[in-house]
């Protein structure tokens, strides 16, 4: 009797989970040696830094978009629609919930799926810290359906704006944006891009000097807090050249229908309101079946990447709470920390088969790099050349090179190069928004 085939099976398709299942895939699922199944509460993947575009309609919520069905066909894996709820580690079995469409309709019922070794990758969600308002008036950027519907009250805005035949004085739209971390610098700087190409397209009634108010608040003394200060003084010098309002050391303590007070009482008014301003990961993790957790809900690991209580559970990215040797910080939730993870568990995974001990994780920091938009600035870092700060066409370029290896990992040199191509005859035909 033929010997079953080890189960690894990987939760969240994120910049981890997916680039894991596809090198696994690749390599263990073509040689049937052992079986993997991704799970994914989406049928999709995109790229979680460009949620930004995808809010203000620079790039459509499916022009990058990574299919699982088809993903998992092609490179020798199994992909399972479900979200987790549960763990029983007794019987190694992950628990799913069930799936319910829009009208509330059970598309896929509550089941169990069986493994040997656990990957768990689910990422993280926006942390409101409970302060009042936020959940019921901000808008949140933790996925392309979030960053869709944002888009879309934007357009609703701008067209009413347009055709209001007696419309007042005074700004149309005031977009007040909490944390001043890398999403909100981005999407600030990618909403003035979007609102000034406007009258491009017949919506010449709107003028982002004078009818639109972009504010960014930031708790701590400087946007861009846990990067290098060089590069948030870069940033803040950029911002306002476009005209951005910037409140540092200003904490919010409620938010309301109309906008956002802060700690100060400075109150700021906003027709849209969004939320950046920290993570946590996903709340069940704090249940799962005695798995140690932080504060944030993050699975705590040792720098093998596997879970303190139970060496067959690993977890990898944002919701993983890896140490750094000869540092009281964790691995920060960054992409390119969550890819270093995936292609080290990549070896590891694969050499357990064989019993052979798993690999310890250091983390290597290659760098920052921030799009402006217009252009971009950052640092990086090598063993050559030290750190190295970058502005404008050069940093711009070195910022879509990191999401050309995320692509390369994924799908290969050959398929990177024609989709690259597609995408520069599409921009030719194509309106730089998505007016719809």
């Amino acid at each position: 009797m033929a010997e079953k085939p080890h189960h690894i099976v990987i939760v969240g398709g994120g910049a981890g989970g997916l680039v894991l299942a596809t090198k696994l895939g690749n390599r263990l699922g073509r040689r049937g040696r052992a079986q993997i199944i991704l799970i994914d509460n989406a049928l999709t993947h995109i790229w979680k830094p460009l949620l930004h575009e995808v809010a203000v309609g620079t790039m459509g919520p499916h022009n990058d978009d990574v299919n699982f069905l088809g993903h998992a066909r092609d490179h020798h894996f199994a992909f399972q629609p479900g979200r987790m709820e549960g763990l029983d580690r007794a019987k190694r079995l992950v628990r799913l919930a069930p799936i319910l469409d829009p009208e509330g309709e059970e598309v896929t019922p509550a089941r169990e799926i069986a493994y040997d070794t656990l990957v768990v990758a689910v990422g993280s969600t926006s942390n409101d810290f409970a302060i009042p308002g936020v959940a019921e008036h901000c808008l949140y950027l933790d996925s392309y359906q979030q960053a869709d519907r944002f888009q879309q009250r934007l357009l609703s805005i701008c067209l009413r704006a347009q055709f209001e035949p007696d419309r007042p004085p005074g700004k149309v739209l005031r977009i007040a944006i909490v944390g001043a971390g890398a999403t909100g610098v981005e999407l600030s700087a990618e909403m003035h891009k979007a609102l000034r190409h406007l009258s491009d397209y017949g919506l010449d009634r709107i003028d982002v000097t004078r009818d639109v108010e972009i504010s960014l608040i930031e708790a701590a003394p400087r946007v861009l807090p846990n990067l290098p200060e060089r590069l948030s003084e870069a940033t803040d010098k950029a911002l306002k050249k476009l005209g951005i309002q910037i409140h540092t050391d200003e904490s919010v303590v409620s938010v309301s229908h109309d906008g956002i007070t802060t700690r100060s009482g400075h109150f700021l008014p906003a027709e849209i309101k969004v939320w950046s301003a920290g993570v946590k990961a996903a709340d069940f993790l704090r249940e799962l079946d005695g798995l140690e957790t932080n504060r944030i809900n993050q699975l705590v690991v040792l720098d093998t990447l596997q879970t303190t209580r139970d060496s067959d559970i690993f977890a990898i990215g944002d919701c993983a709470a890896c140490p750094q040797p000869g540092s009281d910080r964790m691995v920060p939730p960054r992409a390119q920390a969550a890819y270093q993870q995936a292609m080290l568990l990549a070896e590891t995974l694969e050499g357990r088969l064989s019993g052979k001990p798993a690999g310890h994780f250091r983390y290597r920091d290659y760098g920052s790099l921030i799009s402006l938009s217009y252009s971009s600035v950052g640092t990086l870092m090598g063993n050559l050349l030290g750190s190295v700060m970058l502005e404008g066409m050069i940093a711009r370029l070195a910022y879509l090179s990191l999401y050309k290896k995320h692509q390369l990992a994924l799908h290969g040199f050959i398929w990177v190069a024609f989709a690259t191509l597609a995408n520069l005859i599409k921009r030719r035909t194509e309106p730089r928004l998505k007016l719809h």
